[in-house]
């Protein structure tokens, strides 16, 4: 039968009242991030392969060539494109940009994550420390609850404390990733066939074992010698304060074993989950030498929500109410038809007109087919 009946592997429709719902939530997106001061911008969906070739594996980047030979690549991010965007320019700082776009990920398949998604974010270019980390996290947590998702858990990390806390445990080379493979998988077995006193071990179950807010750190402070890991715990602490202002201190938990696969993050490291999806449904972070590969220094902080994954988990939730299409079909007397639908729009009601000369009693299979409630038979004048 050949392909042209299907979609690429991770690649669907969006059927009608899926893709009228997510154009409901991308306008609450796009007024909210207006609103906390984030102009909108829209980058190209095609870059060059250069763009991305220092941040992004290269078997997730879909490539192909121009007519010129050159390698270009499909937006992986939005965050990449924004980076080198403000790096060209030389507005006044900090910059805080938005953006809503699809994005294409080779190999994206499965529970509900796909190769081609939408995605929206924010990045605030220019700005360092706590306070911008915090408003970014406040940001990230708000856009989940604009959009519906009301049960989060938001797990937050600090890239620059596993880095510390190797230096202070003289961790180095393979065992580093051996040791951050183990974290991530909560593997306590590698972690005790390390060559370690016991001490340095229980610091390293510790962290595959945080999960909660303000006593994760007290409890790893002691423990802590190294000037740079002591900093992350610091700036962690900061942040739980201005959450616990915003009132989402409820949605957060400390996790120090939060270790980013993409390496440009440079400080805080966020990851938000909901439940009926097995994947984050919002990210992000500071990452201040991105911009740098574009030719400026630049500290930075962003996060980014998929559209996507927020609708598969609205359905699987219970919260997705498909938005309401035409109301009504007008057909009879074709004259007065047109006349009579051209009102109803007028007045705010979706309106459908029949241009195939239905009889009323098709008129009204129709219309229960399609989920119109109200028909309107025209007869000369009259309904």
């Amino acid at each position: 039968m050949g392909n042209k009946y299907y979609t690429p592997d991770g690649f669907t429709d969006q059927l009608p009242g899926v893709c009228a719902f997510k154009r409901e939530l991308e306008a609450r997106l796009r007024n909210l991030f207006l609103m906390n001061g984030y102009d909108e911008i829209e980058t190209p969906g095609i870059e060059y392969f250069d763009v991305y070739k220092s941040f992004v594996a290269e078997e997730e980047l879909y490539k192909f060539t121009d007519g010129k030979g050159r390698l270009l690549c499909t937006r992986y991010d939005g965050t990449i494109p924004v980076a080198r965007y403000a790096a060209g320019r030389n507005d006044t700082l900090p910059i805080r940009l938005s953006y809503i776009e699809n994005m294409y990920r080779a190999g994206q398949i499965g529970g509900g994550k796909q190769s081609g998604f939408t995605q929206a974010g924010i990045e605030l270019l220019g700005a360092s420390g706590s306070k911008s980390d915090a408003e970014v996290l406040a940001l990230a947590i708000k856009s989940a609850l604009e959009l519906g998702l009301t049960d989060l858990q938001v797990s937050v990390g600090q890239v620059q404390f596993f880095k510390g806390l190797s230096r202070q445990l003289g961790l180095s080379g393979e065992t580093i990733a051996k040791v951050k493979a183990a974290i991530s998988n909560r593997d306590s077995v590698t972690i005790e066939k390390l060559d370690l006193s016991r001490e340095d071990k229980d610091t390293l179950l510790m962290i595959t074992e945080s999960g909660g807010t303000y006593d994760t750190i007290d409890n790893m402070l002691p423990r802590v010698t190294d000037e740079g890991a002591k900093a992350a715990l610091g700036n962690i602490k900061e942040i739980l304060d201005i959450m616990e202002r915003y009132g989402y201190l409820k949605y957060v938990s400390v996790d120090l074993g939060l270790i980013e696969s993409i390496d440009y993050y440079t400080g805080m490291v966020f990851k938000g989950y909901t439940y009926e999806v097995g994947f984050p449904v919002f990210g992000g972070g500071r990452y201040d030498d991105v911009s740098k590969t574009f030719g400026k220094d630049m500290a930075a902080v962003g996060f980014s929500i998929s559209l996507t994954l927020a609708i598969t988990a609205l359905m699987r939730q219970d919260k997705f109410t498909p938005a309401a299409g035409a109301t009504v079909i007008v057909g009879g007397d074709f004259e007065t038809a047109i006349a009579t639908a051209e009102a109803l729009r007028a007045e705010g009601t979706a309106a459908v007109l029949d241009t195939t000369g239905m009889t009323e009693e098709e008129l009204d299979t129709y219309a229960k087919a399609r989920g119109i409630e109200t028909i309107m038979y025209m007869n000369g004048g009259e309904a």
